[in-house]
């Protein structure tokens, strides 16, 4: 049995990552590749309730060490319980967000230290990473003003500016350093940016079948 393809999907708020990673699961189905898609933090029972506290509003004093080590739990478990086996069985793993996400947002939005973040990531992952990104990027005013049209700020959601200035910053960092980061453009009507997904999905194999 052939082993799966991890693929995660990344960005600042208001990018359009559940709309795009539908038409992404859409196309991987229609070309017969049994497909799992899942997101962070989340994915498993453990993970859902970890969830629950880092988007809640009313966990006010989180500090951000702890904030790390929660992502971390959650996506071990994560990666054991839910992804690694639907590799080992053929399936592709569609995952909103990653690790690329938490060194953005702890690494770049909390400034936390990128060599505690990728001790903590070898610690629990033992050089896991996914095969390939799409990080969906966008001006961090644009995506704040999407994002505010699609109801209630979580906690992260309600971060200043200059907090998701540094995420993207970082994230488009990381993109230029990783081989397996494909950079598209979320600015463009939503048929545009499925356009270029559909020829970042043929660099796979996955084309436009009916």
């Amino acid at each position: 049995m052939t082993k799966g393809k991890f693929l995660t999907v990344e960005g600042v708020e208001g990018v359009g990552k559940s709309s795009n990673m539908d038409f992404i699961c859409d196309l991987l189905e229609r070309n017969h590749i049994p497909t799992v898609t899942t997101r962070e933090p989340g994915g498993t029972f453990c993970g859902e309730r970890i969830r629950e506290i880092l988007l809640d509003k009313r966990v006010l004093d989180l500090s951000p060490v702890a904030e790390l080590s929660l992502l971390f739990a959650a996506r071990a478990q994560h990666v054991y319980e839910v992804i690694k086996p639907a590799l080992d069985k053929g399936s592709w793993v569609v995952c909103d967000r990653f690790t690329d996400s938490t060194y953005a947002y702890q690494g770049g939005g909390r400034q936390l230290s990128m060599q505690l973040i990728a001790a903590v990531e070898a610690l629990t992952l033992d050089g896991f990473r996914p095969d390939y990104t799409l990080l969906l990027d966008l001006d961090v005013a644009e995506g704040l003003n999407r994002a505010a049209n699609v109801g209630e700020k979580d906690r992260f959601e309600s971060e200043n500016v200059a907090f998701f200035d540094r995420v993207r910053s970082t994230f488009l960092e990381r993109a230029g350093q990783s081989t397996r980061t494909t950079v598209i453009s979320a600015a463009p009507p939503l048929q545009e940016v499925q356009a270029q997904i559909r020829v970042w999905l043929a660099t796979m194999g996955v084309n436009d079948a009916s």
